[in-house]
């Protein structure tokens, strides 16, 4: 796939990053010389210095002979006209950022009429992953897959862990579950059954929910039973207020602490039954008169990283039960797991996770990427023609770095070993390092008679 990306941004960058492993043939415009340097010494990408909604330098680019643009700038208009313009000169396939609500409210209306063929919304995806966290029972993260069925938690090893130096063949308990990877000083392992856990390991183990419910139980995970009802969110941008949206609908009281006069009046004619506090959030005498060990949910979706994490700690040690906050900066994905914080979300890991979906097609249900894109947890469902279907696991050869952790066959999960066998139609979950991405791609195509594919499995 020949793919173009304008806008050379955190977006752009991730996007081009991710589409690396992909084995796609990406362009990265942008307009600033120097950003272009660093990404070429970073990234095997092709950059090109232009304004990508200048029509000639379009024509120039040959645009119509690319299969997808991605419209990555910083500007919800400028997106929109490079998508039209792109269209127009017979690209495709386009896929605009759009951010601003008001955009948002006319979806169908602009991807008719501006030739988009699918919108991504960063803040709005990332409300809407917020809020399945806030109307979970439990605090600890979890991906759901196969309708809720399939789970996969991941935990810290404090200290006091039992698991601490201990081979994964030598723990107890682990019948109907799987330990996928191991998440060791920012480095993801694919581990075997002889791998030593260590202190400050982050495991992720996948199985039927409810025996990773039993299991978090068992050792010691909190599992709160008390739903969300008093939620408050540090931070009125558009995360803060499609997630207030959301929250009304499901009966939860909301309330928002926004620092910006303006901000906050738009918000409260926006919002019905949200709250909305001017100051700053973080202001302890302020704080104390909101009450804020009476909420048991603390959300941070400030600008500010560091902010986030700062304040959800402070609400932690206040007594709120749940504290989530949003992070973007890559690094961050290494120490989160050591804080008491419950839940930190990248709202470019999951935008980049929506593109990939879609650009994957029908037979991929979802994308999850795992510390900051070096790894992936995808649900696929197995099309006709597959070469992984009627094999023995043990007899495909798989590379190191995938590990099918869940068949799900005629509704009824199974935690494979190396006899399971995969037919058509069966959903999977599968977890890969990101190295390994092209050959997992490869699993939702039919195979084709001597080709690469065909190579690569018929070789093993």
């Amino acid at each position: 796939m020949k793919v173009m990306i304008v806008g050379a941004g955190k977006l752009g960058y991730k996007l081009a990053e991710a589409m690396n492993h992909e084995d796609m043939d990406v362009t990265l415009v942008d307009k600033n010389e120097d950003i272009l340097k660093r990404v070429g010494s970073h990234l095997d990408v092709f950059t090109i210095q232009a304004n990508g909604i200048e029509l000639g330098r379009l024509k120039e680019l040959d645009v119509g002979s690319y299969d997808l643009l991605v419209a990555a700038t910083d500007s919800d208009e400028v997106n929109t006209l490079i998508c039209t313009l792109a269209k127009k000169l017979n690209c495709k396939e386009t896929i605009a950022r759009i951010r601003e609500p008001e955009f948002i409210e006319q979806l169908d209306f602009v991807k008719e009429h501006f030739g988009i063929d699918f919108i991504i919304n960063p803040d709005l995806a990332t409300a809407i992953e917020i809020k399945r966290y806030v109307s979970k029972t439990y605090n600890f993260y979890t991906g759901d897959f196969a309708k809720g069925k399939v789970s996969m938690i991941d935990f810290h090893l404090g200290e006091a862990s039992p698991f601490i130096n201990k081979r994964i063949m030598d723990i107890e308990g682990l019948e109907g579950l799987l330990i996928t990877a191991v998440s060791r000083n920012g480095e993801l392992i694919i581990p075997y059954g002889s791998t030593k856990l260590l202190v400050n390991d982050v495991i992720y183990v996948i199985g039927e929910s409810e025996n990773i419910n039993n299991f978090a139980e068992r050792i010691g995970i909190n599992l709160n039973k008390i739903k969300s009802e008093r939620v408050l969110i540090l931070g009125g941008g558009n995360i803060g207020f499609y997630l207030a949206e959301k929250l009304e609908k499901l009966g939860i009281k909301a309330t928002i602490i926004e620092k910006d006069k303006e901000r906050c009046e738009y918000l409260a004619e926006r919002l019905d039954r949200t709250l909305v506090i001017y100051g700053d959030g973080t202001d302890m005498d302020l704080l104390q008169e909101e009450d804020l060990e009476s909420y048991d949910t603390f959300i941070g979706v400030t600008g500010f990283d560091e902010l986030n994490l700062l304040m959800a700690l402070v609400a932690k040690q206040s007594g709120v039960d749940k504290t989530i906050a949003k992070t973007s900066r890559p690094n961050y994905a290494h120490i989160v797991d050591r804080l008491d914080v419950d839940i930190a979300l990248n709202p470019i890991n999951i935008t980049i996770s929506n593109i990939l979906k879609y650009i994957r097609g029908g037979k991929v249900v979802s994308v999850s990427l795992l510390l900051g894109g070096e790894g992936e947890v995808t649900e696929m469902i197995i099309s006709k023609g597959s070469p992984i279907i009627g094999k023995p696991l043990a007899k495909l050869g798989l590379p190191k770095g995938i590990i099918i952790g869940a068949i799900v066959h005629n509704g009824k999960v199974h935690i494979p070993n190396g006899n399971s066998i995969i037919q058509e139609g069966d959903r999977i979950i599968v977890f890969s390092l990101a190295s390994d991405t092209p050959i997992l791609n490869k699993l939702t195509r039919p195979s084709k008679k001597g080709g690469l594919f065909n190579g690569i499995w018929g070789s093993r």
